[in-house]
């Protein structure tokens, strides 16, 4: 009886957005009196940050501060259309209606702009919420001015409209080959455990990898996701399961008391690095991160099982009793 020591390695390229009659999102942005721009969207945010990056993406398309733009997301009902949050899409997808539509806004503000300022639009730099004019900036207004004078002297909106649709690729009847994605991202993880062959107990003990994800808009989000995805893909891997003895439906959980996932005890050490390599129609190069980052640890912990005590175990999660059984057949075999 002994526990046994094993690494394994996995790589997994993921795709960014479905073939989905060109799996579209829109976008729309208004600004108010007050200098402040919201960004309307039926896009949902489910806890990944998609309002910070959205802000980001506005704000630096927009040339104002961060902090004066507001992202209303998740009513289908008075909001643009978007397909959905899924296939790690949203900042890629969303983002780039959002740049769509406020090009077009920044464009009504600085023709608003030029008005007041008697200077030709093409003339004028926007930076950081403030206007002025090439070879003299001292000839100067800001937001808040030009969308006063916008709303109560020209009668004018300052608003934009967006929409990212990558069209349908059909399928050649031939080959079966298409285009059904927009970008994508790869990521690698090697996977180290420790299998007691006594329990059948499976130990994680470090997932390390490294993640190409495009662009990084905001780099500590880009940390959780990974931190995050990798816990998630070693419970996958060994623990969540509704239904521990599929197809049979016996000792099926009924409850989330009784529902296994990790706890801070079960996590391991976890270190990973980013590569940027910027996509070419991603909003300023972004890709997507979300799902991929629980997917490469699943099959990794598997073939580190393997490379430990010998045995493949080829439906998840890879419990003790399914590394028990496999271990007893293993040796049958060899005797």
């Amino acid at each position: 009886m002994a526990k046994h020591y094993g690494r394994g390695i996995a790589a997994v390229n993921y795709p960014t957005g479905m073939n989905l009659g060109g799996d579209p999102t829109q976008a729309l942005i208004f600004c108010q009196p007050t200098g402040g721009f919201s960004v309307k969207l039926a896009s949902t945010d489910l806890g990944q940050g998609l309002k910070t990056v959205i802000a980001q993406i506005a704000a630096e398309t927009l040339g104002v501060p961060f902090d004066s733009v507001i992202v209303d997301t998740g009513d289908t009902d008075s909001a643009p259309h978007c397909m959905g949050t899924f296939a790690s899409r949203a900042t890629h997808r969303v983002g780039n209606a959002v740049i769509m539509a406020a090009n077009e806004a920044r464009k009504a503000l600085m023709d608003v702009a030029a008005d007041e300022m008697e200077a030709a639009p093409e003339d004028l730099v926007l930076e950081n919420g403030e206007i002025y004019v090439k070879g003299a900036p001292e000839r100067k207004t800001n937001v808040f001015n030009v969308a006063l004078a916008a709303h109560f002297k020209y009668g004018k909106t300052i608003s934009g409209r967006g929409i990212y649709l990558k069209q349908k690729s059909s399928l050649d009847p031939e080959t079966g080959a298409c285009d059904p994605d927009s970008t994508e991202a790869h990521a690698t993880t090697v996977a180290e455990v420790e299998v007691d062959d006594e329990t059948g107990e499976v130990k994680v003990l470090r997932l390390a990898s490294a993640y190409e994800v495009g662009r990084q808009i905001n780099p500590e989000m880009v940390k959780g996701q990974i931190v995050s995805g990798a816990v998630m893909g070693m419970s996958h891997a060994l623990m969540e399961t509704v239904f521990p003895y599929y197809p049979a439906l016996d000792h099926h959980t009924y409850s989330f008391g009784e529902y296994i996932i990790p706890t801070a005890l079960d996590i391991p050490e976890i270190e990973s690095v980013v590569l940027e390599y910027p996509s070419s129609n991603g909003p300023y190069g972004v890709k997507g991160v979300g799902e991929m980052t629980a997917n490469s640890p699943i099959p990794a912990i598997v073939n580190a099982i393997y490379d430990a005590v010998g045995v493949w175990v080829t439906d998840l999660p890879v419990t003790p009793e399914k590394v028990l059984r496999a271990l007893e057949e293993k040796s049958l075999e060899t005797h």
